[in-house]
């Protein structure tokens, strides 16, 4: 079964110490998984998106970006939620917390032994082919379908832009947790808007017309902070 799992998986190394880049590519592919290669966050964002790969390898400390950044801008950029796991010389307890907190699968540090870092990848990507079926979001009677690109509530569609779509899939894959509006204009984005925030104001605001037009609200203010899409108290 091992031997299946590697066979039909790609992988996407990140690493900017090319000897340490070069062999971890050369190791993996030789277990049987096929293997691309990043040098820069930029590099493993564009590669990444491109080609999504069944998980990616990706160290914290990169010449650009660090890792945590790769993570977030992909988690906002890409509907299919692809499996991360970070191999990094940062083994402070906070760092590893940070990167299991912003979505990673799972947090090895260097030194590593090969054949443990082999059964790890190999394990997130069962995981992760059990995960796929299941591509709807579901928060009380709010639903989303990530694959049918549809969203209802009470069963009665909802239309929104693809904009607001992204927006409302990242509330619901956060729900319950209180999300500042710099982080999502970050996320959801990607683009400079001069740090003005009334670009997020103003879409959870479109949101909610479409959204919260019945009980119970689901998209709440906190005040000086941002937003936090909560599920309903049973």
């Amino acid at each position: 079964m091992d031997v299946d799992v590697a066979e039909t998986s790609s992988l996407l190394v990140v690493e900017d110490e090319p000897t340490l880049r070069e062999l971890l590519a050369a190791s993996l592919r030789f277990a049987g998984f096929e293997v691309r290669a990043a040098a820069t966050g930029a590099e493993a964002l564009e590669l990444g998106l491109r080609e999504q790969p069944h998980l990616i390898v990706l160290d914290v400390m990169l010449p650009d970006i660090d890792g945590y950044e790769v993570l977030r801008r992909l988690r906002a950029r890409s509907s299919d939620a692809i499996p991360v796991l970070f191999l990094t010389a940062r083994d402070a307890p906070a760092d590893k917390l940070t990167g299991l907190s912003l979505g990673g699968d799972d947090y090895v540090t260097k030194p590593f032994q090969l054949d443990e870092l082999i059964a790890r990848i190999k394990v997130i990507i069962r995981r992760a082919q059990g995960r796929v079926a299941d591509s709807t979001l579901v928060v009380g009677d709010l639903h989303l379908d990530v694959d049918a690109h549809l969203v209802t509530r009470g069963g009665e569609p909802i239309e929104l832009s693809p904009t607001e779509f992204r927006l409302l899939h990242y509330l619901m894959t956060h729900a319950d947790r209180t999300l500042d509006k710099t982080r999502i204009l970050t996320d959801v984005w990607q683009y400079d808007f001069g740090g003005d925030a009334g670009i997020v104001e103003s879409y959870v605001s479109y949101l909610r017309r479409k959204v919260d037009r019945t009980e119970p609200k689901l998209i709440h203010t906190v005040r000086g902070v941002g937003y936090v899409l909560r599920r309903p108290r049973p």
